[in-house]
């Protein structure tokens, strides 16, 4: 059994939220509010000192400077252990992928047109937890004005990988747990609508099937 931890959308706030430990800690995105490397180093020094084993981390389309300087925003966050852009780990067994890519939202960092995102998502592996730093359409999605702000394309590409954990963040309002077609989407986002580190993160354990 592994125990994971998972949170998002923290937007340079995580020093406010109290972190459980566990084996492996998800980070799905928005760790900074522009990704700039005083941001990053910051961060940096702070998931430093949390205990888990492995540390996983997406950015998220405030965090800029994974898109702009790749080279120099990873070797900022020596403290992560591994950072997935559209890519895959597998950790004790449990295969895990992971990607910062969201529909396109003025301009923001890892945005991407309806026909490049539906190429993306067709890219995804069987896996047993998939990260994304957006919500599929329909699920957690709900902004305070009404609107479903999830991705369509992804919707139905988690449906055709049927993951065991579906985990992201991105529409801070739509927190929260669904359990659909053996699939638990997790919306993990730290912060409420007013950028408020209000929301406890949310503890799993994984049981991987021999």
């Amino acid at each position: 059994m592994t125990k994971f931890v998972a949170i998002s959308d923290l937007h340079n706030l995580y020093g406010q939220i109290d972190v459980p430990n566990g084996d492996v800690l998800i980070i799905a995105g928005d760790i900074t509010n522009t990704g700039k490397p005083e941001e990053l180093v910051a961060f940096n020094d702070w998931v430093g000192t949390l205990p888990h084993r492995y540390k996983l981390l997406i950015a998220g389309n405030h965090d800029i400077g994974f898109e702009r300087f790749p080279e120099l925003a990873r070797n900022l966050i020596p403290n992560i252990t591994h950072y997935l852009e559209n890519s895959s780990i597998e950790i004790e067994g449990i295969k895990i992928w992971g990607s910062p890519v969201t529909q396109q939202f003025y301009y923001w960092a890892f945005m991407y047109d309806r026909d490049k995102l539906d190429r993306l998502w067709q890219t995804i592996p069987a896996c047993d937890i998939l990260i994304t730093h957006g919500p599929p359409a329909g699920i957690l999605d709900k902004t305070l004005e009404g609107d479903h702000a999830g991705c369509k394309s992804l919707a139905r590409h988690v449906k055709r990988v049927a993951p065991k954990y579906h985990i992201f963040g991105h529409i801070h309002e739509g927190r929260g747990m669904h359990i659909e077609d053996g699939t638990i989407y997790l919306n993990v986002s730290t912060c409420n609508r007013r950028y408020e580190p209000v929301n406890a993160p949310m503890c799993f354990d994984f049981v991987k099937e021999s």
